[in-house]
């Protein structure tokens, strides 16, 4: 019954954690354009927590893999995020945001990285689905994001802190009935992590992934904002997040049925081919309301590629490296690639426009799939079915 138990427990604390997360990509460039910076200045300010990222989730990783304790170090960061809240409402200027982004995103980025490692090694261990479990992640982004949308449209987008100081604390309440799994006795040194980052195979993966990565990340940055520009009220921020994440969860919530039928990079070509089928459609929208129906890709694009390639990679990581390979691959898809798609998005709107924007976003996705289809044919014979999306 208690581990039952804390498989809920996982679950709710995914819900949560990931009602941060929308709260901050979804709604903060609304916020910062509501005070009265520039399209650039966005850019760089939503490219400062990726670039937090970067440096904080292979560190978070480390430790966990090192102290054997996935639950200790998201205890850690949620404290430190809720500190960073406070501190947060205090900021007034340029400056003044650029330091809190990159002080929030130490904190924030683990507790869904972490978390994930956390649904895989529980899928593992306890014979589930690892989709399952992850799609109430998705859930809560989903949820949150329409209702966060009709929160700020009401109260307004300055008390933005207020709903995530909320639901960061009941992610820290959840974390105290989580469960720790530590698959290994083996030691985790600095050196055996770097040799990890450096490993041929994943680091052709992780390249080739940036590519199809950096289009989903420019589009969470910008998507709300193209919303505004088109005339859309702040709602449709909300319904177009809630579709996209609704379809993404139903997606992972099936992904026992469709998975294992073809090697996982078949899956991560196919997300990509579709990447930019989505964003060329997305190009030539003229009216808010039009984005909403092309949200429905979502769960094609984005919920086919994180399965097959997070599965992909848990299998190519030694088991005592898990939490540190999976926030690299994590690090690369959200960080890495959120301030390349940051500071690119927020040039070429004002060089040019939104939908020019998004026409090169389809080109950089299918050259991702062109990437992950040599790829495909160079480790060819390192593909076959994974073990890991579990048994029921």
């Amino acid at each position: 019954m208690i581990r039952v138990q804390s498989v809920y427990r996982l679950m709710a604390y995914l819900f949560f954690a990931y009602s941060s997360m929308t709260i901050v990509t979804s709604y903060l460039p609304v916020y910062f354009s509501a005070v009265g910076l520039t399209a650039g200045e966005i850019g760089v300010l939503m490219a400062v927590g990726p670039f937090a990222m970067i440096l904080a989730q292979p560190t978070w990783g480390f430790l966990s893999d090192k102290y054997k304790s996935i639950k200790r170090m998201l205890q850690i960061a949620l404290i430190g995020m809720i500190v960073a809240v406070f501190a947060f409402m205090g900021a007034a200027s340029f400056a003044g945001y650029f330091i809190m982004m990159f002080v929030l995103f130490l904190f924030l980025s683990p507790t869904t990285a972490l978390g994930d490692s956390l649904a895989q090694k529980t899928a593992i261990n306890r014979r589930l689905s690892f989709g399952k479990i992850r799609m109430w992640g998705s859930l809560g982004f989903g949820f949150t994001s329409l209702a966060v949308g009709y929160i700020l449209a009401a109260i307004g987008v300055t008390y933005i802190m207020v709903p995530l100081l909320v639901v960061t604390v009941i992610s820290l309440w959840l974390s105290f009935g989580l469960e720790d799994f530590s698959d290994t006795t083996k030691p985790v040194t600095l050196l055996s992590a770097l040799k990890l980052a450096i490993d041929p195979k994943i680091f052709f993966f992780l390249v080739c992934i940036v590519f199809i990565t950096v289009t989903h990340r420019t589009n969470d940055i910008f998507l709300s904002i193209y919303i505004v520009e088109l005339g859309g009220p702040e709602s449709y921020i909300g319904w177009a997040w809630f579709i996209g994440v609704a379809t993404e969860a139903a997606v992972l919530a099936t992904s026992t049925l469709w998975f294992r039928k073809f090697s996982p990079i078949g899956f991560v070509i196919f997300a990509a081919v579709f990447y930019g089928v989505r964003w060329w459609l997305v190009s030539m929208v003229a009216v808010p309301w039009l984005l909403l129906p092309l949200q429905t890709l979502h769960g094609m694009t984005f919920g086919v590629f994180y399965v097959a390639a997070f599965a992909f990679v848990s299998h190519l990581i030694p088991k005592h490296l898990q939490a540190t390979g999976h926030v690299l691959f994590i690090s690369t898809t959200f960080g890495l690639s959120g301030i390349f798609g940051s500071l690119f998005g927020g040039w070429m709107i004002q060089a040019f426009s939104i939908p020019t924007l998004y026409s090169y976003l389809a080109l950089s996705a299918f050259i991702g799939a062109l990437g992950m289809t040599v790829y495909h044919f160079v480790y060819k014979k390192s593909f076959h079915p994974l073990p890991a999306i579990a048994e029921k």
